[in-house]
């Protein structure tokens, strides 16, 4: 157990801003720091989502640059607010540790993939986004009857029939999936009307696989072109690089378990049934084997909670507490940043990195040393550092530094 009851007579500089004895100053280089590095986070994410949303002009004239400055403001401040209260309060609160991934995201998916089909389960972002991914055939509820959806599908048959075709790459795709799966079957509560149910699933696979592969791509195009001029077999890695394949996996299997599993169960049980929904939910969140993020599982699983509370709320079952989400994230940030100083080890090692890049590193020049009396074993990662103090504004004497960094 540790001992939190205890103190120390170390100031902030001796413990926290150890490489700049100013808490203004210290203060300021961390806002910057984060600020940067959120601009790089959030810009290409929302110019991407605005290209596959296909907003108009007025949107990139008008909102694109307010939503990203937006963002980038709200996690520059858990960056630049922490080392602010750190000097301030200097005390902080235990660590949690983490759920089994997939079975998280196998769960969150079930739920996610029930409301979707359900009558007003989703709105907003959350439902495009699962329409973007699954396709509006797997939504129960349609403005327009099967015989009449299917009559517009075999009138824009004859359309396309009557104009040239061009043989492109996509074009030969489209022909090799439409010979395999030519003849296969397709149940009459199935909405996928241009395709047999084989065909549907394998389409979503090829789909939603290059779309995956895409995103990463135009990922990994900064670092690429970083290294144009001195590595120019480094641009290589943009196309054939092993997470570019993870992510695209990971949403083509998704998509195609959750659509063969619904059409699975439309057979076998001659209806199409939300409740269809969880069960494809959830055997299509095995696909986050291919992918692995704590990131992705953990935020779905928290969006999910708050969008359960807010039904709640609106069915009068659960009580309406003013600003409950901000509370929330206030309280689950303190936790995560409290671990990141006092048990840096019971951190996934992708969010330390993410920490260490949203402060430009000096998160890990803390003098966790001092903090061993608690009981947390602090600096365990950390016993080759001891940091360099100016005496004058130190409260006890330095420990005269071994290495630095």
């Amino acid at each position: 157990m540790a001992a939190l009851s205890k103190s120390i007579p170390h100031n902030c500089y001796e413990i926290g801003h150890t490489w700049h004895p100013s808490c203004r100053v210290s203060f300021l280089q961390i806002t910057g720091g984060a600020l940067e590095e959120s601009l790089k986070i959030y810009a290409p994410l929302y110019l991407i989502a605005a290209i596959l949303r296909k907003r108009k002009l007025d949107y990139y004239l008008h909102k694109l640059l307010p939503e990203i400055l937006q963002s980038a403001s709200f996690l520059t401040a858990n960056g630049a607010l922490y080392i602010a209260f750190f000097c301030t309060l200097r005390r902080g609160l235990l660590t949690i540790y983490m759920a089994n991934l997939v079975l998280l995201f196998c769960i969150t998916a079930a739920m996610y993939m029930f409301f979707f089909r359900c009558k007003d389960g989703l709105k907003g972002f959350a439902f495009s986004a699962l329409r973007f991914i699954v396709g509006k055939e797997e939504i129960p509820t349609h403005s327009y009857s099967p015989e009449a959806a299917y009559a517009k599908v075999e009138q824009k048959k004859e359309k396309l029939e009557d104009k040239p075709r061009k043989m492109n790459i996509i074009a030969l795709v489209r022909k090799l999936v439409d010979s395999i799966c030519k003849k296969g079957p397709r149940h009459r509560c199935c909405k996928h009307y241009e395709d047999n149910c084989i065909s549907y699933c394998i389409k979503g696979f090829i789909r939603m696989f290059s779309v995956g592969y895409l995103i990463q791509c135009c990922l990994r195009i900064p670092s690429a072109f970083r290294h144009l001029f001195t590595q120019p077999s480094r641009l290589l890695s943009l196309f054939y690089n092993k997470e570019n394949f993870q992510l695209g996996a990971f949403l083509g299997s998704f998509v195609s378990i959750y659509k063969g599993t619904s059409c699975f169960l439309r057979w076998i049980r001659n209806l199409d049934d939300e409740l269809h929904a969880i069960i494809a939910g959830f055997l299509a969140g095995v696909s986050m084997m291919f992918y692995k993020s704590t990131t992705i599982s953990m935020y779905l699983a928290s969006k999910l909670v708050e969008t359960m509370y807010f039904k709640g709320i609106e069915a009068g079952k659960v009580p309406y507490f003013p600003h409950a989400d901000t509370i929330i994230y206030s309280i689950s940030t303190a936790i995560c940043f409290q671990a990141a100083v006092m048990e840096v080890q019971t951190l996934r090692p992708s969010y330390w990195k993410f920490l260490l890049r949203l402060t430009k590193g000096k998160f890990a020049v803390m003098n966790r040393k001092v903090l061993d009396v608690f009981g947390t074993s602090a600096s365990k990662h950390f016993q080759d550092f001891t940091p360099r103090l100016d005496p004058r504004y130190t409260t006890v004497p330095p420990e005269l530094p071994t290495e630095f960094s």
